[in-house]
């Protein structure tokens, strides 16, 4: 029998990244949901190094007396999932749920994802339906979730979708993991023990471009190859392998069909000799890329530097308490 844990409070953390035009709808929409499911609640917006009037539109809302917005401001732009790390360092909630500032997920779905961790879920995931996307988007992440499913072995629909539920628990422990390259979604799933999916309405991009270009999605595939397992590197051994045992027991085709046709056969087939010599310049080249990586990896954790530094924290002041008052 699960130990259900009652949620007193519930904690939004947003990241948000040149994201001034969307701002005051996404605070509207999101303080109308909350205020729909009847319990405490904070809202944490993430400034992640904006070159636009985001960061002053969040100090603005921040500040107001009696506000439930809270705003973190980082130096600079660190990535989606640093800027929610940094968010996760703030929260007070037992519940925090997770949600992109484009309003491409609605913020109205947040009481459905509070009701299902009320049953006693740690994670509570979604599946995006009728994606709003481009072929290109839809297609690449299609092959992201494909890659992961395929390198975890969870059985997830959708690990892009960022609007998720996390209970208090699966964030102390994601918290306590310090390397650098951190993919929220497939964490949690490694702490979590009852997970569920909910289908929600994914909604077209009303305000600006994407922030994942096609730079920013291949540089996320080789964190999640190289972040996740080493089964890349034992994959490199078996096809370096192979590789060898062909090149040796074609090496030998050669010689006996030298020896039965002679030597002008050999001066026939120098293309297939240098075929077989771009086929393993090629492999080595694979095998010293991914190889790189991992050295990166390695190297940028033994250098343990944060994953993201607050440069300030913005808030309403707390209003007196009874006692203070009658003194």
């Amino acid at each position: 029998m699960r130990d259900i844990k009652p949620i007193n409070m519930l904690s939004l953390v947003i990241p948000v990244y040149n994201e001034e035009q969307s701002l005051p709808e996404l605070l509207n929409r999101t303080t109308a949901a909350c205020d729909a499911i009847n319990i405490a609640y904070e809202i944490l917006l993430v400034d992640d190094g904006s070159s636009d009037r985001s960061a002053e539109l969040i100090e603005q809302a921040s500040v107001v007396p009696g506000s439930r917005i809270k705003g973190v401001l980082l130096n600079r732009n660190y990535g989606q999932h640093s800027a929610i790390m940094a968010g996760f360092s703030q929260v007070r909630g037992d519940l925090i749920v997770t949600l992109d500032a484009d309003l491409q997920n609605p913020p109205e779905e947040i009481p459905r994802l509070v009701d299902a961790a009320r049953q006693g879920y740690d994670v509570v995931g979604t599946v995006r339906q009728q994606r709003q996307d481009t072929w290109f988007r839809r297609k690449a992440s299609r092959t992201l979730n494909h890659l992961i499913q395929r390198v975890t072995g969870k059985a997830m629909g959708d690990y892009g979708c960022m609007l998720r539920a996390y209970r208090r628990h699966i964030v102390e422990a994601m918290l306590n993991c310090h390397e650098r390259s951190t993919f929220i979604p497939i964490l949690a799933n490694t702490f979590a023990r009852h997970t569920i999916e909910l289908p929600v309405i994914h909604a077209e991009r009303a305000f600006g471009d994407s922030k994942y270009s096609f730079m920013r999605l291949i540089n996320l595939m080789y964190d999640l190859v190289t972040c996740l397992t080493t089964t890349p590197l034992r994959l490199l051994s078996v096809v370096g392998s192979l590789i060898a045992l062909s090149g040796f027991a074609f090496s030998l085709v050669l010689i006996v069909l030298r020896l039965f046709f002679g030597a002008a056969w050999a001066g026939d087939g120098v293309f297939v000799l240098f075929a077989v010599l771009f086929m393993f310049i090629g492999a080595q080249f694979v095998g010293m890329g991914l190889l790189g990586e991992y050295i990166g990896r390695i190297y940028n954790d033994v250098r343990a530097r944060p994953r993201y530094f607050v440069q300030r924290i913005v808030q309403a002041p707390e209003e007196p308490s009874v006692q203070d008052t009658q003194s």
